[in-house]
């Protein structure tokens, strides 16, 4: 996807990644792929009009486990944003006990900030692993601070040599050096602050806590704790935290992604008792997804042009009967469709890392190797799909529960035994899954 960077991928491109991970749900791609590409058409308007262009937020209706979740999140990796998903349920109006809704907000900022930062270590990580190196061996062997000729200097170069790859090889790593590990106390130490409005007091103190009692302590530790302790160290002086903040912020602003789950749970069909708050918690919600700024410890965030993704069942409510405001700033809505037999037998084979791949590769650990006939594919999707029909509809997920069932015995059995090769046919799933156990739909609730 190095195009994007470029901002010449067109939508056709990002539902053919999409495929990959998740079957069926078109429209859906479709929809959340021109949502993406709209999102860098803007980035190269000119100023004047660039801020007033809005994403084009977008509500999917579906059960669960159909691919709602799936798809918002293989597109946030697509492109590197900051994604977090949250439930709508989760939050209290302003002024009750619970998190509001602005947190939201500073967990993207956080999720932001560790996504660059770990960009940035991995582009030092080698420098960072040099320095290590020589730390450990400074403490190892204590180098001549001026050689008398050139004998002793390459003498001690040779020994550093020496230990270096000793070292490389792991072969130094039970012995105990002397270092100074940080003494910075745990913010969950001033947790007691936290949640709701106090959220942002307890960053603060949680910071200002630890600058107060940074105080550096001696510990002797093997070599291989040694190792840890210093890179993150070294990782953290090659890194500029104020720049880290600044990438990650502009990332956050302009493509960061909030999926909102189970948004149905809070639409009201009138005002009594419950509704009254699940208003109270909509109309919090929409000065942020209007735009607004949030206070984070790491500065004012504008929520402006952050894509919002609501979702929900709308089993016993429906998108008009949320406030109309809020109606307004998700003006796209699509409609995901329940999986069918073919879309379970393809969740099971054909996308990228598909689940019987995972449980091939899995049972390869006990040098064992697991195949599946077609029949057998057929019979666990028809399973789930009848699964779904006669109880809760779980989608996707009620294949988890299957196939866990169907390979319960081997994942018990496979461990230390002889067994190198095993089939999974038709014979084999009905036997571990008995007519009377079809019934008992629970199980398969995960």
């Amino acid at each position: 996807m190095d195009k994007l960077e470029n901002q010449s991928i067109i939508p056709k491109e990002i539902v053919a990644e999409l495929d990959k991970y998740i079957i069926g749900q078109s429209e859906a791609k479709k929809v959340v792929s021109i949502a993406l590409v709209n999102r860098y058409i803007r980035s190269r308007l000119p100023k004047e009009i660039r801020d007033d262009v809005m994403p084009k937020n977008i509500i999917m209706i579906g059960s669960t486990g159909i691919g709602k979740t799936e798809i918002a999140r293989r597109l946030s990796k697509l492109i590197k944003a900051p994604f977090i998903k949250v439930e709508a349920t989760k939050y209290t109006e302003v002024g009750y006990v619970g998190r509001d809704v602005e947190s939201m907000i500073r967990d993207l900022m956080s999720i932001a900030v560790s996504m660059v930062k770990e960009e940035m270590y991995n582009s030092v990580r080698e420098e960072a692993g040099k320095r290590v190196e020589d730390r450990i061996i400074d403490k190892l062997f204590k180098s001549p601070e001026n050689p008398e000729n050139d004998e002793e200097r390459k003498a001690s170069e040779k020994v550093r040599d020496k230990l270096r790859k000793q070292l490389r090889n792991g072969e130094l790593d039970d012995n105990l050096i002397d270092i100074y590990v940080s003494g910075k106390m745990p913010v969950s130490t001033i947790e007691i602050f936290s949640g709701g409005n106090f959220e942002e007091i307890d960053m603060s103190l949680g910071g200002l806590i630890n600058n107060i009692f940074d105080r550096k302590k001696r510990r002797e530790v093997k070599v291989k704790k040694a190792r840890e302790i210093i890179l993150a160290e070294e990782l953290e002086k090659l890194v500029d935290n104020e720049n880290i903040v600044e990438i990650a912020k502009s990332r956050v602003e302009n493509m960061g992604i909030i999926f909102i789950d189970e948004i149905d749970k809070i639409a009201t069909k009138n005002r009594s008792g419950n509704d009254v708050s699940r208003e109270g918690v909509q109309r919090d919600i929409l000065p942020i997804v209007e735009g607004s700024k949030v206070n984070t410890k790491y500065g004012i965030i504008d929520t402006s042009h952050i894509l919002f993704i609501a979702a929900g069942a709308f089993n016993l409510s429906k998108p008009s009967d949320l406030i109309p405001e809020l109606q307004g700033r998700f003006p796209i809505k699509v409609e995901l469709k329940s999986l069918s037999i073919d879309d379970f037998k393809n969740i099971l084979k054909e996308t990228k890392n598909s689940l019987i791949r995972q449980y091939i590769e899995m049972f390869k650990i006990y040098d064992l190797t697991l195949e599946f006939r077609e029949e057998a594919i057929d019979r666990i999707a028809e399973l789930t799909f009848n699964m779904n029909l006669e109880g809760e509809n779980l989608g996707a997920r009620r294949l988890h529960g299957v196939m866990e069932k169907v390979l319960a015995d081997l994942f018990f059995e496979a461990p230390g035994s002889k067994l190198k090769k095993i089939e999974i046919d038709l014979s084999y799933v009905n036997e571990k899954i008995e007519i009377k156990e079809q019934k008992d739909l629970n199980y398969y609730i995960i």
